[in-house]
């Protein structure tokens, strides 16, 4: 009988210990989405639950409440929901040792901001899932879920003025609006976005941050019809001065100037670019095991 308490003490512990070493998770919901949404982020929270048993999710929120936390995503200034996520993660005992974080859309590359300015607790790995990290939505084409009368309130705010001084810090779209027919008011204008990729100057401390990530991975949407332009998702845009033509990357001053130390990590093999068919956000739960939960684990 000793014996065979002691096997199952020590299958136990090895259990426990098991448990103990997922990596928590950060996740930041999109545009017109909440937290804790059944369909949404709910849903994801409970695939990872079920498939990395002991794994802490946090799921981030906003605001006191569901309401708030998706008007936020409208009309809550960035650069105070950062502070604001930043604030929450440095004080959340279970993300001490690190945390991987998952954004989708809008989520992915407000994630990114927070691994640039708020390095401890260390983000390890960053997945943005259909996030426009050069910049979106030029043209504002489809608005998500039931807030079609806000979109349609937001396009006409956003063709009046959108790098207007009151527009910029009260609508959270006209905060990563990246116009490439007025680069020079984009730079010069925008509060967020032109911050974090660096348009006006380098930040050392923001490379030094995001290069500390072990892996960034992009998902990009082949068939998204919400991003303008979709490789915004894997850090292309608009060749400068028209919105035809598009141009990777490799090929944009970002990347050649190495502003974000992206061309360094790129070199290190820390960029992962995965494709994946449908529109914005749409994808499989077989796609989502099979290629995003290994780098959860």
């Amino acid at each position: 009988m000793a014996a065979i308490r002691a096997v199952v003490l020590v299958l136990l512990w090895l259990c426990l210990r098991g448990a103990a070493a997922a990596v928590p998770l950060v996740i930041w919901h999109g545009m017109g989405d909440s937290c804790c949404n059944p369909q949404s982020m709910g849903y994801i929270k409970k695939i990872v639950e079920n498939k990395i048993p002991g794994i802490y999710v946090l799921s981030l929120k906003i605001g006191s409440n569901l309401i708030q936390d998706m008007e936020n995503s409208f009309f809550m200034n960035v650069n105070d929901q950062v502070r604001e996520v930043c604030s929450q993660l440095a004080k959340d005992p279970h993300l001490k040792g690190g945390y991987n974080a998952m954004g989708f859309s809008q989520g992915g590359q407000f994630l990114r901001a927070v691994a640039q300015r708020c390095p401890s607790p260390p983000m390890l790995n960053l997945i943005s899932v259909g996030g426009q990290h050069q910049g979106s939505v030029y043209g504002f084409p489809r608005c998500p879920g039931e807030s079609s009368h806000i979109c349609d309130w937001i396009r006409k705010t956003l063709d009046l003025g959108a790098y207007t001084q009151a527009v910029q810090e009260h609508l959270v779209q006209a905060e990563y609006w990246h116009d490439p027919l007025k680069e020079e008011d984009y730079r010069k204008n925008s509060i967020f976005l032109a911050d974090i990729n660096q348009e006006r100057g380098i930040n050392e401390t923001y490379k030094k941050n995001l290069m500390a990530l072990k892996k960034f991975v992009m998902v990009k949407f082949l068939n998204d019809t919400m991003v303008d332009p979709p490789i915004s998702e894997w850090f292309g845009f608009y060749k400068s001065g028209q919105a035809k033509e598009t141009i990777p990357l490799k090929e944009t001053s970002l990347y050649i100037e190495d502003r974000l130390g992206l061309q360094e990590m790129d070199k290190a093999g820390k960029l992962v670019f995965l494709g994946v068919k449908g529109d914005h956000l749409h994808f499989s739960e077989e796609w989502f095991y099979s290629t995003i939960l290994p780098f959860l684990q």
